[in-house]
């Protein structure tokens, strides 16, 4: 006898054999159990998924002797003339050979007989998107409404390219691709069966390489027996295919691990000597690397469907998940750059060496947030603040306008601060542009001094803004303009409202030797205006601009520990990054030199542990003693620093925008020049004013 081949040999002829398919396979079974049958079936799916398969076990379902149900027989003439493909009444059509409407026809006119032999008549018209659209047209009547003894089974691997019409009148089943794990399971009872020689590993191969078919599959497995003289070994599978040994794969990312480059540039050398596709071990590299944060955020959802589970999860404990995210990242990018290199192994090479040069640093002494319920947080900060500048106090704004008896045509001049870094405020006085209905000779006004009540002091912390003083006038100043008009017999001017900021110089930010921080970013669009080119056109409406978000208010007010942080916090002394972290936390347990703080998660990005030890050196020099400080990320309960500062300066604003509402002169302003106040002009005075002759 002649030998058959696995895939022939081992094909299903009943459902109980059939591997996978089991959405499809219950209502099939349960259709026929309760003789719910319908007249037309149409399977589609891959190739070697069972289309065809189904169909005949279906036929045999129908026509079986013993009557009609889910588990045929097998034994009986019918069962056994259908499984050898000569029974009379099952009319297979291979609709790619036999496309033009006179074959259709032809096939029609067949239908309005009886059978022969069985029960129902069955055709079964494999590759059906295949048929011409005259054929489909001449289909549609008779699939619509067969004779009660006729049923349609239709097969396709491409159901985009039947017609509505047709799709409509069958009953759809998709079956789906066969996963490697169950290939697996079915090649190993296959060659258990045979009694034939096999390795586990050479199976993976040959069910990854399948690509869902277990008809493909089958054939592989036959070629993988000639070819290893009777065995399948992983060995010679890999030799037939031509694929890449995984494990060379996972000696490329253990190097990486180690920071080995000696060991990288060995791997590539073993690699070379098989002639790969660098561009697919890329890829093979990066699939692994997708595994393996797989792994690390729910290793529970880590398939075996490479049979490398176990080296997944070793390689997910072993490497941070920073690492992996970066060595996916940069080789998605050397993957984009592979085909500008001069050759594929020399850009291969640079790709491994890139990431050698730019691993992520050594923190494995900072706290880290559990990958399972882990979102994405981002860092936030207020743009206003200024990191460099650190703890420079904004300095005094000067108030001045009072009337003189020697005329001129001077201009006006409003006394401004200019700020250095430690030192005393100078006076500068600069020329402010005159509105446009005091462009004539008027008398001078003469800087008089004029002290406004002090306002009340508040204590900046060293990570608040410093922010510009707004120059306020005077009653009497503005009396004295509307009496020197009314002189001249013109008519009042409009408050003209300029906006003049402080120009501050601070002193070039330092940085650590051998810290981790790099210089915080630059204002790159922020352009400082000069008072005398600033023109405002009321009437033009500037679109709002998004307030940046303030810090959330705490759920509690601070008590306890939480509060003696408030107090001990600006006395640290500290600025940029490290000041942030600080500002963000709160004060958990003290256990004799063991402090425990809590950071907000949403400030994570900003901590390492650089950040942590000169936080640590800030509360040693303080206290004069060493201090073990641990650092958790977790949502403070309690009002931190941030939080109290945030709350401070919206007390500040509303008072601010009170006293500017309920003034005499602003109301006076409003009532006789239909003036309006712009609420995101007004500032807070953080400091009392002081005269400058």
């Amino acid at each position: 006898m002649s030998y058959q081949v696995l895939a022939r040999k081992w094909r299903p002829r009943s459902f109980r054999e059939m591997v996978g398919q089991t959405h499809v396979l219950k209502a099939l079974i349960n259709a026929l159990d309760s003789q719910r049958l319908h007249h037309a079936y149409l399977f589609t799916g891959t190739r070697g998924v069972g289309k065809t398969t189904i169909a005949r076990i279906i036929a045999k379902c129908l026509n079986c002797e013993t009557g009609i149900s889910s588990t045929p027989c097998g034994v009986c003439s019918v069962c056994k003339e259908i499984d050898e493909g000569r029974f009379v009444d099952l009319i297979e059509v291979d609709a790619a050979s036999r496309t033009k409407v006179e074959d259709t026809r032809e096939l029609l006119d067949n239908v309005q007989y009886s059978p022969s032999r069985g029960r129902f008549k069955v055709y079964l018209i494999d590759e059906v998107h295949m048929l011409s659209s005259h054929s489909f047209n001449a289909l549609l009547k008779t699939l619509e409404e067969p004779p009660p003894h006729v049923k349609f089974l239709l097969a396709t691997t491409d159901p985009q390219k039947l017609p509505v019409t047709i799709l409509s009148r069958c009953l759809q089943f998709s079956l789906k691709n066969m996963p490697p794990e169950r290939v697996v399971e079915h090649l190993s009872h296959v060659l258990t069966a045979e009694n034939i020689p096999f390795e586990e590993d050479a199976l993976w191969l040959l069910g990854r390489a399948a690509d869902g078919s277990m008809r493909d599959a089958m054939s592989l497995t036959d070629q993988a027996i000639s070819f290893g003289e009777g065995k399948v070994l992983a060995a010679d599978v890999r030799a037939m295919l031509g694929t890449l040994d995984h494990g060379q794969v996972y000696g490329v990312l253990h190097s990486l691990l180690e920071g080995d480059a000696r060991g990288v540039i060995e791997a590539v050398r073993h690699l070379a000597e098989q002639g790969p596709d660098w561009n697919g071990v890329l890829a093979e590299i990066l699939n692994v690397l997708h595994r393996v944060a797989i792994a690390q955020a729910l290793p529970d959802a880590v398939d075996n469907g490479q049979g490398d589970r176990d080296r997944v999860l070793a390689l997910a404990q072993a490497l941070p998940a920073e690492d992996v995210q970066f060595y996916y990242q940069m080789g998605l990018i050397g993957r984009r750059d592979l085909p500008l290199a001069p050759d594929p192994r020399s850009g291969f090479e640079m790709v491994l060496l890139r990431m050698l040069a730019f691993r992520p640093a050594d923190t494995g002494d900072a706290p880290r947030v559990a990958l399972k319920p882990l979102g994405i947080s981002q860092a936030t900060a207020d743009p206003r603040s200024n990191p460099v500048a650190g703890a420079a106090m904004a300095a005094p704004a000067v108030a001045a306008s009072a009337p003189s008896s020697a005329p001129t045509s001077a201009p006006m001049a409003v006394a401004v601060p200019v700020v250095e870094a430690a030192a005393e405020p100078v006076a500068v006085a600069q020329p402010v542009a005159e509105p446009a209905a005091l462009q004539v000779a008027a008398p001078a006004l003469v800087a008089e001094p004029v002290v406004e009540a002090p306002a009340p002091a508040v204590t900046n912390l060293p990570w608040e803004e410093q922010r510009p003083q707004v120059a306020t006038v005077s009653a009497a100043a503005a009396e004295t303009v509307q009496a020197n008009a009314a002189e001249l017999e013109v008519a009042p001017p409009q408050p003209v409202i300029q906006a003049i900021a402080p120009q501050t110089v601070a002193s070039a930010p330092q940085f650590d030797a051998d810290g981790d921080d790099e210089p915080p970013p630059g204002d790159y669009d922020y352009v400082e205006m000069d008072a005398e080119s600033f023109d405002y056109d009321f009437a033009a409406v500037e679109p709002a601009q998004p307030a940046e978000p303030e810090p959330l208010p705490a759920a509690q007010p601070a008590t306890g520990l939480a509060a003696d942080w408030l107090e001990l916090f600006p006395k640290l002394g500290l600025s940029g990054m490290t000041g942030s972290i600080g500002a963000n936390c709160t004060l958990m347990a003290v256990d004799g030199d063991n402090w425990l703080l809590h950071l907000d998660p949403g400030h994570s990005a900003l901590f390492n542990a650089t950040q942590q030890r000169r936080l640590n050196d800030a509360l040693n020099q303080y206290h004069g003693r060493e201090l073990n400080l641990q650092i958790e990320l977790r949502k403070p309960e309690q009002e931190t620093p941030a939080q109290a500062a945030a709350r401070k300066r919206a007390n500040r604003q509303r008072e601010a925008e009170a006293s500017i509402h309920n003034d005499p002169l602003v109301q006076q302003m409003i009532q006789q020049f239909a003036a309006s106040i712009r609420a995101d002009s007004i500032e807070p005075v953080d400091t009392p004013l002081i005269t400058e002759d």
